[in-house]
């Protein structure tokens, strides 16, 4: 493995995940939102976003952790390798509570209220984007795909 994206719903714990596969295998860890938000919380532009993660993709290797459905066909590409953090939603949302008023080093600012907006595509997640990212996954060829339906799989892998 030497260039692989951790993805799954947000709330589920993608940056935990890569910040352990990054003390695991050495490889550098990539944040897309890094990438895409501005600490005053506004996002760069499109362009912006797509030259600053061509530049990432063209290392030799990485981890990359987030979703950006958008951009995910041009990662697969990239990548020999996925961690699809498939979790049901009700852990994802617990997950994007427990966060709220922490700091972060995926993220340029702490979220400390919820947000209805964001809490409402997390909870749509699994039926507006997951059936996307599926279909995405199937295409890849080439690509070694790890599935986990749960945090303690997510675990096992790790620690084995």
């Amino acid at each position: 493995m030497r260039r692989a994206l951790v993805i799954g719903c947000p709330g589920g714990g993608k940056s935990t995940f890569a910040r352990r596969l990054e003390d695991v295998t050495g490889l550098p860890l990539v944040y897309l939102d890094r990438l895409y938000w501005n600490a005053d919380r506004t996002a760069v532009s499109q362009d912006e976003f797509d030259r600053r993660l061509e530049a990432v993709l063209r290392r030799d290797e990485w981890i990359i952790d987030g979703n950006y459905a958008r951009t995910l066909e041009a990662r697969l590409k990239r990548c020999d390798t996925v961690f699809f953090l498939d979790y049901p939603a009700a852990v994802c949302l617990s997950g994007i509570a427990d966060r709220r008023g922490v700091a972060r080093e995926d993220m340029p600012w702490v979220e400390t209220a919820e947000d209805p907006a964001f809490t409402a595509f997390v909870r749509d997640f699994h039926k507006e984007v997951r059936p996307r990212i599926v279909r995405c996954l199937e295409r890849a060829g080439g690509v070694e795909i790890h599935q986990f339906r749960s945090r303690a799989d997510a675990e096992r892998y790790l620690n084995g």
